[in-house]
């Protein structure tokens, strides 16, 4: 985002806590994209000015992005506030201790996840461009050559379904989708690995998947995500029953 831009994204906050405002109004930016990661926030003072409230305000509320691992605030005269690329991992690790705290089951997790993520390619056939197709194809061509050397390309199937939640164009979904994610990397972390023979299997349902993507044939895409899915869920329940 250009400074010239600043003005239109930063407005004037009046109210009574109005270090929260801020804090509430940079993390809308960061979940709707505006504020990217890696990005520098502009200076105190100019955020300051831009919202019409006083430094005091702006500090507190860096302070507070800070601490949640929102920002990165960097010391000496080129330093200044970063936006985090952590944000999502800090977010699905406390959804993952949601998950823990709550004694919530491997079976609860995966059917919540079938209704999302169907959701979620839906949406993604409709929105997903070129690049979307192609982050996909490369993602597949990543597995296979794992899997040509006789390796699970396990962390390949994963990301898989990271890239599609990207597709949808819709940031609450890549947010559901990696919270989501980290319970099952998680649990997997803890129990024998996927084989090769398994991770094949899912590689090529996903290229399928892609394949009726791009055919606009959202029964057959549906129909192989869901095997996708059961598959994945067979291979976590056989880990919990031998555990």
């Amino acid at each position: 985002m250009k400074k010239e831009q600043y003005g239109a994204v930063f407005g004037p906050i009046r109210n009574r806590r109005t270090f929260e405002e801020v804090s509430d109004r940079l993390k809308e930016l960061i979940f709707n994209g505006t504020l990217q990661p890696g990005q520098q926030l502009p200076s105190e003072h100019a955020l300051a000015q831009l919202f019409q409230v006083g430094r005091q305000s702006v500090r507190e509320a860096l302070r507070v992005l800070e601490l949640s691992g929102f920002i990165k605030v960097r010391p000496g005269v080129k330093g200044g506030a970063v936006i985090e690329a952590t944000v999502l991992s800090k977010m699905a690790g406390l959804f993952l201790d949601t998950i823990k705290l709550h004694k919530i089951s491997l079976v609860d997790c995966m059917e919540a996840r079938k209704a999302i993520e169907s959701s979620v390619l839906m949406l993604a056939m409709t929105n997903a461009d070129q690049t979307d197709i192609e982050n996909l194809r490369d993602n597949i061509v990543r597995a296979r050559r794992k899997l040509q050397a006789d390796k699970s390309a396990y962390e390949e199937n994963i990301d898989f379904h990271r890239i599609l939640a990207n597709a949808s164009k819709n940031y609450t979904f890549s947010i559901v989708m990696e919270s989501i994610l980290a319970v099952f990397a998680d649990f997997k972390s803890r129990h024998e690995g996927v084989e090769v023979k398994q991770s094949m299997h899912i590689t090529t349902l996903h290229e399928a998947i892609v394949d009726a993507m791009v055919a606009k044939n959202a029964k057959n895409a549906l129909e192989l995500l869901d095997k996708d899915l059961s598959f994945a869920e067979e291979i976590l329940l056989g880990d919990t029953q031998s555990a």
